[in-house]
């Protein structure tokens, strides 16, 4: 069940302000009564916190990793998954509504990872959890939870960063920028005020295509799809009205793009996108090692060796900078980027061994 936690006004790093902030939140599990069985579990982009089926007849996004029995044991562990500030899964974002009961919009101010971590640390507050067991994400939820760790040292014993590195590289940072050009020059996104109109699907749907190709690897691509046309289109002739009939990685392509665009909001797209790219754990805290010298939690590193995204020599710089001895722990599988989701068995032993064997 999804819950709402008012956490106050908000001081965003950048200079910007809101004046009351909630962030949605599910858990699994129960607290112990000396609230040391707490375990954050940190989303991708455009993930949600619906981590694991719990008493929904929804399945989660990390139902493998994530239940009764599981490496992650919600018979033993209290999971929390909180919706990032600025995203479109109940926490305050750009389609909330702003004191005078409008959509924030274009208005809505630029949010970092380091002010997303300050949100949860309140509602952390709020819950009786004073530090966590382990705080753990992919991608996007890596950055988080790797954040985390240095800005709130104390309270983080554990920490699994996935598929994520320590700042966002410049090829990572353009892949980003093409995406939010792409809903940016819809005719629909208005500036980002957009709601009481026709919302910049085209444009969303673009930014979906793009990330997706650097999400998933080219064998995976060429194995699944290669040069095949899509079944009854010919892409040399007129099949549909638009003109030629498509390719069968366009017709996949086209599949990603509408999924996105019924269940997300291109103003959250944007400001998540752009909290990504930002993303960069030493900032204003030195270089990386003197960033990293004051962590106190165990870590978990891993990549996914086929990732053509987040490079696993990335994962690597971020493990040597790391006080002590950490060691990146590889995922092998074809996919790509999207491994640290498809592979997670590969995941599930090795954070067992590590995190959440018996007490």
């Amino acid at each position: 069940m999804l819950l709402h936690a008012k956490i106050g006004s908000l001081e965003l790093e950048t200079g910007g302000r809101l004046p009351q902030v909630s962030l949605a939140y599910e858990t699994w599990g129960q607290l112990n009564d000396d609230a040391s069985n707490a375990v954050l579990i940190c989303h991708a982009l455009t993930g949600s916190t619906h981590v694991a089926r719990g008493d929904s007849a929804e399945d989660g996004w990390w139902d493998t990793l994530v239940g009764p029995g599981k490496t992650v044991d919600t018979n033993r562990f209290f999971v929390v998954s909180i919706n990032m500030l600025g995203g479109c899964y109940g926490s305050t974002g750009p389609s909330s509504a702003d004191p005078q009961g409008l959509p924030w919009g274009s208005r809505f101010p630029f949010v970092t990872v380091r002010d997303s971590v300050r949100a949860e640390a309140r509602l952390a507050d709020l819950l009786g959890i004073r530090s966590w067991h382990t705080v753990l994400g992919g991608s996007l939820g890596g950055a988080r939870a790797l954040e985390w760790a240095v800005t709130e040292p104390a309270r983080v014993r554990r920490c699994a960063v996935i598929a994520c590195t320590a700042a966002s590289s410049a090829e990572q940072i353009a892949f980003g920028q093409a995406q939010l050009e792409a809903i940016r020059l819809d005719p629909h996104f208005n500036g980002g005020d957009y709601y009481n109109g026709r919302t910049p699907a085209a444009g969303l749907g673009l930014a979906r295509r793009i990330a997706h190709i650097t999400y998933r690897s080219e064998p995976e691509l060429e194995y699944r799809f290669g040069h095949e046309p899509q079944p009854q289109e010919d892409p040399l002739g007129s099949a549909l009205s638009a003109g030629r009939g498509r390719y069968a990685v366009e017709s996949y392509l086209d599949h990603q793009a509408r999924k996105l665009v019924d269940r997300f909001d291109a103003n959250s797209y944007l400001v998540l996108t752009e909290a990504l790219m930002s993303h960069d754990v030493a900032r204003g805290r030195g270089p990386l090692e003197q960033a990293l010298a004051g962590v106190t939690a165990e870590f978990f590193i891993a990549a996914v060796d086929s990732d053509r995204l987040y490079f696993p020599q990335q994962s690597e710089v971020l493990a040597a900078a790391l006080p002590g001895d950490t060691t990146v722990h590889m995922i092998s599988a074809p996919i790509g980027h999207d491994g640290f989701l498809t592979d997670v068995e590969q995941l599930g032993v090795p954070l067992r061994q590590r995190f959440f064997g018996p007490a």
